[in-house]
């Protein structure tokens, strides 16, 4: 579990990265108000990040829970998985405002910290129930509906 954390950490600063350079050139050249730095631009930087992890999860992460991979197990886990980065990124927007009102920072380092907070939060529902390991008989039913 320490080696897939490890990787969850990696993946997911990668995530950071791309998550904070795409808030910060909508947030730079593309809006200019409250809305679009402050909830607009956070959304779109999420869902560009979001599918950057699910990339990361499913071919490295857990890629060894996933038996058979097609187009209909890619977009299940995505679909599953973007569900429970929704509920991170409610966490995440909620420290980001909390943060841009308290202490008054920018919107990027409210955004850094809300992501740490949001961060377990992601890996919990990654774990136990995007990529949660199936008993072998679930495996076998799904294996067999694949053919």
């Amino acid at each position: 579990m320490a080696a897939k954390y490890l990787k969850f950490i990696v993946s997911r600063l990668i995530g950071t990265l791309v998550d904070t350079f795409v808030l910060w050139v909508f947030s730079t050249y593309v809006f200019s108000s409250y809305i679009g730095n402050y909830m607009i631009a956070p959304t779109i930087s999420f869902e560009v990040a979001v599918f950057t992890n699910f990339i990361f999860s499913y071919y490295w992460i857990w890629s060894k829970r996933i038996t058979i991979k097609n187009t209909k197990t890619f977009i299940s886990h995505l679909f599953f998985f973007n569900i429970s980065c929704v509920l991170g990124f409610i966490v995440k927007m909620v420290f980001l405002l909390l943060f841009e009102r308290l202490f008054g920072w920018d919107v990027i380092y409210c955004n850094l910290m809300a992501l740490l907070i949001s961060g377990i939060v992601n890996y919990t529902l990654a774990e136990f129930i995007v990529f949660k390991k199936r008993p072998p008989i679930i495996e076998a039913i799904n294996d067999v509906e694949s053919l």
